[in-house]
């Protein structure tokens, strides 16, 4: 008798431990239905905005949305505004918050959705570029992370790295609204340094060989902005210039290593770890027209040795030592 009490005891409270178990919502793996969904739209493919990408998933995962606790949706227009349109749409239909990545994908999702919440990855002017009002009160539905270059340092580095510059040409993509506000940015501080400015717009990647061929005889340093179509090309303008031993000066750290001089830019990868960060922020009930769009406050200077030497060009040692140090990729 004694041993069937014991027995009904023990399993009496297994039943009672299997209960408890599973009514804790935190005992239980999150299904795939309960799972929030991230819709990422990403403009283009190249390094820097890979690495965006990257940095959004490591965000979320950082806090709280692992790859287990949540659904990333993920499409890339690979340049294409008709996809960016369909990519949306399709995107706006499953998702509980969007993130945009480079601003004409940002743009394609705020013309889709007046509904669901949008996270800006970055979007170097967001005001000019129609997605928010004020970037420190956004007062909408819309938020995120400005890749605004620090152009007076960026200038300052032109100027110790080759202070025999006297003329600075500017290849942007006259398509991206974000390419020609950083355009005109560093054309006021080239001019304010007494430099002479020449700018070079296309319209896409099929005039970028030709043009730097141009550029190359009439200037003495490219400068590149924040742009993808230029980004998406950097083998043809790397290939080019070389060809006149002209170096680049591009905005973003992964241009670099694929062939530019210097810079002093914003990790993509911290770029998007913040964009992912404020993603879950909004997941976990943060109202976007509260929280202003993030900028930061200053760069890292990128550096190309072998493409220094390649150049004929001397770092002055005071660069060298803060300097992150590159390689061609």
């Amino acid at each position: 008798m004694k041993k069937s009490k014991v027995l009904y005891s023990f399993v009496l409270l297994a039943l009672v431990l299997i209960i408890s178990f599973l009514m804790d919502p935190s005992s239980k793996a999150t299904t795939e239905e309960e799972r929030p969904v991230v819709g990422v739209l990403q403009f283009v493919s190249h390094p820097a905005l890979d690495e965006i990408y990257r940095g959004v998933k490591a965000g979320l995962a950082e806090n709280g949305y692992p790859a287990d606790k949540v659904t990333i949706a993920f499409q890339n227009g690979q340049g294409d505004q008709s996809k960016l349109q369909t990519m949306s749409q399709q995107l706006a239909q499953k998702a509980d918050v969007l993130v945009g990545i480079a601003t004409p994908a940002a743009q394609a999702l705020a013309n889709t959705t007046q509904e669901l919440p949008i996270v800006l990855g970055a979007v170097s002017d967001p005001v000019s570029a129609g997605l928010v009002k004020n970037e420190e009160k956004p007062g909408g539905l819309i938020t995120g992370v400005s890749d605004k270059s620090p152009v007076d340092a960026q200038m300052k580095l032109i100027q110790d790295l080759l202070p025999q510059a006297k003329t600075m040409g500017i290849l942007y993509s006259s398509a991206e609204d974000n390419s020609r506000y950083q355009a005109e940015q560093i054309q006021g501080e080239a001019e304010k340094a007494g430099l002479k400015v020449k700018t070079y717009p296309v319209p896409s990647t099929n005039e970028i060989a030709q043009t730097v061929q141009v550029l190359s005889q009439e200037v003495d340093v490219l400068y590149i902005p924040t742009d993808n179509t230029i980004a998406s090309a950097m083998q043809t303008v790397v290939s080019e210039a070389d060809k006149a031993k002209l170096p680049i000066i591009p905005s973003v750290d992964t241009m670099v290593s694929e062939g530019g001089l210097a810079t002093v830019g914003i990790n993509q990868f911290e770029l998007g770890k913040q964009t992912g960060k404020m993603a879950a922020e909004i997941l976990q009930g943060a109202d976007p027209a509260e929280m202003p769009i993030y900028t930061f406050s200053s760069g890292d200077i990128i550096l190309n040795e072998a493409k220094a030497a390649q150049l004929g060009i001397t770092i002055p040692q005071a660069i060298k030592e803060k300097a992150q140090l590159v390689s061609n990729d």
